[in-house]
């Protein structure tokens, strides 16, 4: 895990706020996108995508942000402030050339051209009154059955929408099973991890059958408070973002029992996770030194991949 990185996004109005990074052992490594950057105003959420880059939305500027993937450096608007609509944009999530953009100022979710960043479709439109406005959509998933599973959080519900259309199936879990789901993630068994903030817990559930099959993480389990983002790591352990306790917790991926506070409150700044994101290898342009006619693309772990940009290599294959 040391060889991977992982990034979080750190938002408690103040001046540590940013993209946070650490190792994926939980060393801080430094504030990748400090708050401001490039007009970043409110660094929630962020997530790697298939170029090895970092996107992060921008809520309060109305856009998604890209920044080199090992050095932090900026690089461009992806998307626009605006464009196709897009008003406060949230969670991000890539899938099969598609970035969906979670935009709670319209109560939808917008899809995007993973390589150009142009607009292609208003993917969810305002489930109303399934959704509340000016809050939900929270976070979103694609299942291993290719629908779209989506955390409605101030509405008490998850919903299910057709991968393929963004057509609504049906409430997925409905109020009277689930109290303000905010983090959402499929596990390797194939099922559905579900965030209840109120009551500091996940709850796992059956997507053929939406039975609740247990509460995988227990209330308060390693002083969880909040639980508002999640995700498997490589090492098939859940963390989790403890918004209310500014920690990142790691929990045993089979049991759920916790192991430990990954990253602890303070650390690099770390005040307000809200979402988390790994990466494990880049594609770097490797230029030996003195024969750059001999670059040639290479994988190699992440955190060799910033040695590598030390060393004058580029992130991405070569051209």
């Amino acid at each position: 895990m040391r060889e991977a990185a992982l990034v979080v996004g750190n938002l408690n109005f103040e001046p540590t706020d940013g993209i946070l990074r650490y190792t994926g052992a939980g060393d801080f490594i430094d504030n990748m996108v400090p708050q401001g950057t490039a007009g970043l105003d409110g660094p929630c959420c962020a997530t790697f995508g298939p170029d090895d880059n970092l996107y992060v939305s921008n809520p309060f500027g109305g856009e998604v942000l890209r920044f080199n993937g090992l050095t932090g450096e900026f690089i461009d608007e992806f998307i626009p402030a605006g464009a196709g609509g897009l008003v406060l944009p949230l969670v991000l999530v890539f899938h099969e050339g598609y970035l969906y953009v979670g935009d709670p100022g319209a109560t939808a979710i917008r899809r995007y051209d993973a390589v150009t960043g142009a607009f292609v479709d208003t993917f969810v439109q305002a489930s109303l009154p399934l959704m509340e406005p000016f809050w939900d959509p929270q976070h979103f998933a694609f299942g291993p059955d290719g629908n779209l599973y989506v955390a409605a959080e101030m509405a008490n519900r998850v919903l299910r929408y057709d991968g393929a259309t963004g057509q609504l199936i049906d409430v997925f879990l409905e109020p009277t099973s689930i109290t303000r789901p905010s983090g959402l993630a499929f596990g390797p068994d194939g099922r559905l991890y579900v965030g209840s903030v109120p009551n500091d817990e996940i709850r796992r559930y059956d997507i053929a059958t939406g039975d609740l099959v247990d509460i995988f993480v227990s209330s308060g389990s390693g002083g969880l408070t909040i639980p508002v983002g999640f995700t498997f790591g490589p090492d098939v352990h859940l963390y989790v973002t403890s918004a209310g306790t500014g920690e990142i917790l790691r929990y045993n991926g089979r049991t759920g029992e916790f192991i430990e506070a990954l990253v602890p409150a303070g650390l690099g700044g770390l005040t307000g996770p809200r979402t988390l994101a790994f990466n494990t290898t880049v594609t770097i342009c490797h230029r030996p030194p003195g024969h750059p006619a001999k670059a040639k693309t290479i994988v190699v772990t992440y955190m060799s991949g910033l040695d590598h940009i030390a060393h004058g290599d580029t992130l991405g294959p070569c051209q």
